[in-house]
């Protein structure tokens, strides 16, 4: 553990070398980080720049660019969410309304009064309103998901951190970012 000197003090360090980049599309910074993980680089020890407002939060600032962030400890991180995981996201949070909403309707079918035709309205009343919820709620967590990755392009790039643990690793994760169009690829010799 180390302390580097920031703007406003000392900000505590791994001494563990990591590689910083900046990409312009999702598309590539997706690909650079299913790359890294190829070579044996943990989830955990890559990570990205927080949303707007954890930077808000933390460093007070309502304007930042990339690069004014990609060297600096204080900047807050957060963890790679895949496209992939979003849609599954997505899908359980759809499929979990709709199965309430289904059980809701299924409980009242099992009731001593209950005919066909209230079972059939039970059905449509319990079933499609929580799947139409689910779907919206759904839907917003993929716009939280595509407006964080907008945000942080119209701030310059989206910044990717790759915390590195023997040299090897160090110059294939250099060459993988910049063969994903990672601009201003480095390494700096401490990591957060």
């Amino acid at each position: 553990m180390a302390d580097l000197e920031s703007g406003e003090g000392k900000t505590p360090v791994i001494d563990i070398p990591e590689a910083v980049g900046v990409f312009d599309t999702f598309e590539d910074l997706q690909q650079a980080f299913y790359d890294l993980r190829m070579i044996g680089i943990h989830h955990s020890d890559i990570s990205l720049l927080a949303n707007e407002k954890v930077l808000k939060e933390k460093l007070g600032k309502a304007y930042w660019r990339a690069s004014d962030l990609e060297d600096d400890p204080r900047a807050p991180r957060a963890h790679f969410v895949s496209e992939e995981a979003t849609g599954e996201l997505e899908g359980a949070i759809a499929g979990g309304f709709f199965f309430v909403g289904s059980y809701i309707a299924m409980a009242a079918m099992l009731t001593p009064a209950s005919t066909l035709a209230a079972s059939i309205a039970a059905i449509a009343i319990g079933g499609s309103p929580s799947a139409v919820i689910g779907i919206l709620l759904a839907r917003r967590v993929g716009k939280h998901h595509k407006d964080y990755y907008t945000n942080q392009i119209e701030h310059g790039g989206i910044l990717l951190w790759v915390r590195l643990r023997d040299k090897e690793r160090e110059e294939m994760a250099v060459k993988i970012m910049e063969g994903h169009s990672g601009r201003d690829v480095h390494v700096h010799s401490w990591s957060k």
